[in-house]
């Protein structure tokens, strides 16, 4: 069966190997994975698990936060008997056969040594410059350059006469989706409902992860 689990970044440590190597790691949390729903080729035009993570107050009259889950999202947990959830993604990869609504997901159906893509929404950095935002070099800066950190020319003047498409500019950095493929699993605590990611991932402390099992490289 192919894997695949939602989780909680907590941060990061660092543990020591059977070979006394040091080895950095990334606490994830991943308790209360539960499966909302199952879809089906027959119904839906392909086949994929529904998964939700991390419990959301249910709606009530009055309330307008988006900490409360709304109707819809009340309704739609409704089938699986559980809360409605915060953070909820597909698998388009794992066997729905094997799987039932409402049924719990935890660690243990990893190991030590699985290899699995972590999939997450990279920091914001807001609006950054060309040298940040797409690591180019500045100029002089000595007093008479009249150049330090600026973009300089961004296309000529006469033919074409415009900016092509896909011009490295200055704009909003980070906050995009990203994935990190063939991370190894170095340790499964069951009892905590924790795993302990080889290296780091992407997105801040408290982000959502997405961890399925390697696409390239698949698991031991």
């Amino acid at each position: 069966m192919t894997k695949g689990i939602l989780g909680k970044k907590v941060g990061m440590t660092q543990v020591f190997g059977e070979n006394g190597e040091l080895i950095p790691v990334t606490v994830v949390e991943a308790a209360g994975n539960v499966v909302l729903q199952k879809k089906t080729e027959e119904v839906d035009g392909y086949n994929a698990v529904q998964i939700g993570f991390d419990d959301k107050r249910e709606f009530f009259d009055g309330a307008r936060s988006k900490k409360y889950a709304n109707k819809a999202e009340t309704g739609h947990a409704k089938a699986s008997g559980k809360a409605p959830k915060r953070f909820v993604r597909e698998f388009k990869n794992l066997a729905t056969d094997e799987f039932e609504v409402g049924q719990e997901v935890t660690v243990d159906t990893f190991e030590a040594g699985d290899f699995v893509d972590v999939t997450a929404t990279s920091k914001g950095k807001g609006f950054q410059g060309n040298i940040k935002r797409h690591n180019q070099s500045r100029g002089p800066m000595g007093h008479g350059s009249r150049f330090h950190r600026a973009p300089g020319s961004i296309g000529m003047m006469s033919d074409p006469a415009r900016v092509f498409k896909g011009k490295a500019m200055p704009g909003r950095m980070g906050g995009e989706t990203v994935t990190l493929q063939n991370l190894e699993i170095v340790k499964v605590d069951a009892e905590r409902n924790v795993l302990l990611v080889k290296g780091n991932v992407p997105g801040p402390r408290k982000g959502y992860l997405k961890i399925a099992a390697a696409f390239k490289k698949g698991v031991k």
